[in-house]
């Protein structure tokens, strides 16, 4: 089974790169800010920008100062598990996308809020999606490959890496020609 990576991690590597960038590390950064008084958080993204702190790192700021949102606080079953809550028939389709990708080779599996990212040890390949009550799209990072009854255009799926996306109503739809996309997906990212 892939390795489920938490938020946490993530933070733990945006704690890294902010130091890396700045010299300075986080909390060095909170008692800056503590003395600069930012009113909002406007008024901090601002001040930080002034002090070359973007991406990332800003974000990371943000939300050292005024509050992580719940979200990022949960486990990676919890936001999968909430992803399912109103759609139980969906969740062995995600299951059984989880399962396949396991075969492939080293993948890691990021559960976001809404979505779960499928990475390769070099990027995002792929997101597994219960976009409605019925349907769990799988959105795949497929350079130039045009779509096709199956093969569908990916809109608002992820990120614009993911390009084409393959609906899912039950298990049997992922099917050998489903799995052979998603498997090249993970090829062409590794």
């Amino acid at each position: 089974m892939p390795q489920m990576r938490t938020w946490e991690a993530m933070r733990t590597q945006i704690h890294g790169q902010l130091e890396r960038q700045t010299g300075q590390d986080t909390a060095a950064w909170r008692t800056l800010i503590t003395k600069a008084a930012p009113a909002d958080e406007p008024a901090l993204r601002a001040w930080l920008d002034e002090h070359g702190v973007t991406g990332y790192p800003q974000m990371l700021l943000v939300w050292e100062t005024f509050g992580y949102p719940e979200f990022l606080l949960a486990s990676a079953d919890e936001l999968v598990g909430a992803q399912y809550a109103d759609r139980p028939d969906l969740r062995p389709v995600f299951d059984a996308v989880i399962a396949a990708v396991s075969g492939f080779g080293p993948a890691d599996i990021q559960a976001r809020k809404t979505y779960v990212s499928l990475l390769t040890p070099r990027r995002t390949f792929g997101i597994v999606q219960a976009s409605t009550r019925t349907r769990v799209d799988v959105g795949l990072r497929l350079g130039d490959v045009p779509p096709d009854d199956r093969l569908l255009v990916a809109k608002s799926l992820g990120n614009e890496a993911i390009t084409r996306r393959i609906a899912l109503t039950a298990v049997d739809d992922l099917d050998d020609v489903a799995l052979e996309w998603l498997r090249r997906a993970y090829e062409e990212s590794c």
